[in-house]
């Protein structure tokens, strides 16, 4: 039984690991790390960064779809965030919550 068990939490985590890996894949894709990378300010704030800001906010997937979208300026200093109109919207939603799960 404990051998099931460990089995099943290992093939959970490598499933996870997965989609993680395609999502930094998807990023990679729509060109996002050109400008931001997980765990230091490029252009843009670290992935980290972004997480630890929004981190207990229920609202943030949303804010950061429509900033992603959109574009920005002023959250993370003078530099704008082109918008990115073009990245789909489920692509999109993905990476964000690649993005939100950086520790």
């Amino acid at each position: 039984m404990k051998a099931l068990i460990a089995m099943s939490a290992g093939a959970a985590l490598l499933t996870f690991a997965g989609a993680a890996s395609a999502n930094q894949a998807l990023a990679q894709k729509n060109a996002c790390m050109a400008c931001h990378a997980i765990d230091k300010k490029v252009v843009g704030p670290a992935y980290k960064d972004v997480a630890k800001k929004y981190a207990g906010d229920k609202g943030a997937h949303a804010k950061l779809m429509a900033k992603v979208k959109a574009g920005g300026k002023g959250v993370w200093g003078d530099v704008p965030m082109p918008p990115n109109p073009q990245v789909k919207d489920d692509d999109l939603s993905k990476i964000i919550d690649w993005v939100l799960s950086q520790k």
